[in-house]
């Protein structure tokens, strides 16, 4: 029997250049959930779940507008979050990102994806769908997880908005990543959250 989670990010939200910590979506984040919405209405979701944040909510309620049979509820394990802290095996690089992050940030995040991974990577007793609208980082220590990467590998691990990472997880085998952030279902005008690439 497998379990499989289907991880998307949220859409683009309002005006998130200028770094407000939450809004509404932007006319494109709405197009995004959209198109993810149509590629994955065939699933056969037997549950789904969303952050509580409003970018978050408003995707996974334009997605199960599509899929009228599901309903998905808000988790507070799945809040946008800083899932671990500097250490000794972090790349100096990442000094800037961590510097304006205090230690209780990094306390709440450990615990709340501990949390997250014992609730949503437990093997099912039958063939399972869920779905998971979250964040980046969220979905970056889920596939940190998978791949059993040292802590601090969630680090530049990155989900466009709307992008797709799919999880597989069986009781005798070890999870596997199934896909990673695709963007199929995304037009190159849809295609935005990423960095931005710098010349070589």
């Amino acid at each position: 029997m497998a379990h499989y989670i289907y991880l998307v990010r949220h859409g683009e939200q309002q005006d998130a250049e200028y770094g407000l910590p939450d809004g509404p979506l932007s006319p494109k984040g709405k197009r995004q959930a959209t198109a993810i919405a149509e590629r994955l209405s065939g699933v056969p979701f037997a549950r789904a779940w969303h952050s509580p944040l409003q970018r978050a909510a408003e995707t996974a309620e334009i997605m199960t507008h599509r899929m009228p049979a599901l309903e998905s509820l808000p988790s507070a394990l799945l809040m946008d979050c800083i899932p671990s802290g500097p250490g000794p095996d972090v790349p100096k690089a990442f000094d800037s990102f961590f510097g304006s992050i205090s230690a209780e940030q990094v306390e709440a995040g450990e615990a709340q994806m501990a949390d997250a991974v014992a609730e949503f990577l437990a093997p099912a007793r039958e063939d399972r769908h869920d779905l998971l609208v979250t964040h980046n980082f969220v979905i970056a220590w889920f596939v940190r997880e998978v791949l059993g990467a040292p802590e601090w590998r969630w680090l530049g691990l990155n989900q466009a908005n709307c992008g797709l990472t799919i999880i597989r997880v069986r009781s005798a085998k070890p999870a596997v990543l199934v896909t990673h952030n695709d963007l199929g279902h995304l037009p190159v005008e849809l295609r935005t959250g990423m960095p931005e690439l710098q010349p070589f």
